[in-house]
């Protein structure tokens, strides 16, 4: 069974990952591949929106 603690794991886990996306597009930004940069800063919201339900979830397991 999921415990709190495993999906604060995975939370973190989101986070870290959504902070690498966006160091990407980050390197993208200004290049003539500005539009993967666009599109990885869409991913990067996406998880930044999973991490939080993920934390309201955790929350709710508590």
């Amino acid at each position: 069974m999921i415990t709190a603690a495993e999906l604060s794991s995975i939370e973190t886990a989101v986070g870290e990952l959504g902070a690498r996306v966006a160091r990407a597009g980050d390197e993208l930004m200004g290049t003539r591949h500005e539009d993967v940069g666009v599109e990885l800063y869409e991913v990067e919201r996406s998880l930044r929106m999973a991490r939080r339900r993920l934390t309201q979830a955790a929350a709710s397991l508590s």
